[in-house]
């Protein structure tokens, strides 16, 4: 085992947030695992390790389905950041089996993969809308204007949330999404406390809606759907999941765009290759998603004692895999820290893998080629106006904004 103290591992220094993949070549040289004091976390920064721990069921999400928080020498969290966790708890990606599978099952039977293919025309339509508009401009912020609008209407579209009401959808999930972070502080607690009180409270009139008359929306479907003991979603399970699918369905979304077209305009070869080869554009999405991934940072708890490269990690421990390093391993990727949108080998585990693997992956594909493909065929001289600032998070990796050229 490695400290990590003597490393440049620090996810609260701008310049580690700017550029975290040097020193994730320090963590997998140093070993399979550091212990990292700062927020009493394991790291596991190799792909194999990663690939192995999301599929290893001594580890969970959660540990609240077999221990308390007594049991497991955890403190329950204050009672003025409930609403929040009620929120974040009844939505299966911080489930574990049963409730995780029977919740999963039910999604799955109105979030099918017919349903998504489905969506392709609408979502090429409004990704060639959103770049005209920004090539009518002659550029603007590709993150306000493309990257962002595009998946935030095409969640809340299958969800069945009505246009007028969708302005506050963004800002919602950003609040919600800021208690992801590590150590977060209070501020971004009690945003994320009050997103959960609006948006649940939002969800909850909507839902009485569509039971008395239910539409052609996921929500309409979730509701009706139950399995063969007629057990169906309950009210705060559809709520739950309602903002996981808005939340999971296009935060990582946007960054992927806009951290994609970032590394392509670092890599003027690889977007010259792609502005001259469209059929690229499937390998391009996987390789912009390996090459700066979305999200950074996973955790999982210790659920039975494991060992790792003879670190024996006890029960009620923290692990966090990296993603970010996972991806950039050279034990998995030839030359990973170079763009290759050529690369067909590609087991990124961006969309996490086992029981947890993203259910929204297929729409997120097809997202990410249709505003590339937009942008590609609409805005052939596209070009950077500025040099982006980055986000201050960690764990949800993004810029502030991309400004761009047309023209």
């Amino acid at each position: 085992m490695a400290a990590a103290d003597d490393l440049a591992f620090d996810p609260w220094d701008p310049a580690f947030v700017s550029d975290p993949y040097p020193a994730y070549a320090g963590l997998r040289e140093r070993g399979r695992v550091t212990y990292y004091e700062p927020t009493d976390q394991w790291l596991v920064p190799r792909h194999a390790d990663v690939s192995a721990l999301l599929r290893d069921r001594r580890l969970g999400r959660t540990y609240q389905h077999r221990f308390t928080h007594e049991d497991f020498g955890r403190t329950a969290p204050p009672p003025e950041h409930e609403s929040f966790h009620t929120l974040n708890d009844h939505g299966m990606l911080d489930l574990e089996p049963p409730d995780h599978t029977r919740i999963r099952r039910l999604v799955s039977k109105a979030f099918t993969p017919r349903t998504v293919e489905q969506l392709k025309p609408y979502v090429s339509r409004l990704a060639g809308e959103l770049v005209d508009g920004l090539v009518a401009k002659g550029g603007g912020d590709l993150l306000t204007d493309v990257a962002e609008p595009l998946p935030v209407a095409v969640i809340a579209e299958m969800l069945g949330i009505p246009e007028s009401d969708r302005a506050p959808l963004r800002p919602w999930s950003a609040d919600i999404c800021g208690m992801y972070e590590l150590s977060p502080s209070e501020e971004t607690a009690a945003k994320a406390v009050r997103a959960s009180d609006e948006f649940s409270a939002y969800l909850r009139e909507l839902i009485a809606a569509r039971r008395k008359s239910p539409d052609d929306d996921l929500i309409s479907g979730m509701i009706a759907a139950h399995d063969e003991d007629d057990v169906r979603l309950t009210e705060q399970e559809l709520i739950s999941t309602a903002v996981l699918l808005l939340n999971a369905g296009h935060e990582a979304t946007v960054n992927s765009t806009v951290n994609g077209w970032w590394a392509l305009f670092r890599n003027p070869d690889q977007l010259a290759a792609l502005r001259a080869d469209h059929s690229l554009i499937p390998s391009a999405v996987e390789e912009l998603m390996r090459y700066d991934t979305p999200l950074q940072l996973f955790e999982r708890w210790v659920l039975d004692e494991i060992e790792i490269d003879g670190t024996t990690i006890p029960r009620g421990a923290e692990i966090a895999m990296l993603f970010g390093s996972a991806n950039h391993d050279p034990a998995v990727f030839t030359a990973p820290d170079r763009l290759d949108l050529t690369r067909t080998d590609n087991p990124h585990i961006s969309f996490s893998a086992g029981i947890h693997y993203c259910i929204g992956a297929p729409l997120a594909r097809i997202e990410l080629a249709a505003s590339m493909g937009a942008l590609l065929e609409k805005a052939p001289t596209l070009r950077l106006a500025a040099e982006p600032e980055r986000k201050p998070n960690f764990v949800i990796r993004g810029l502030e904004g991309l400004s761009v050229e047309v023209g």
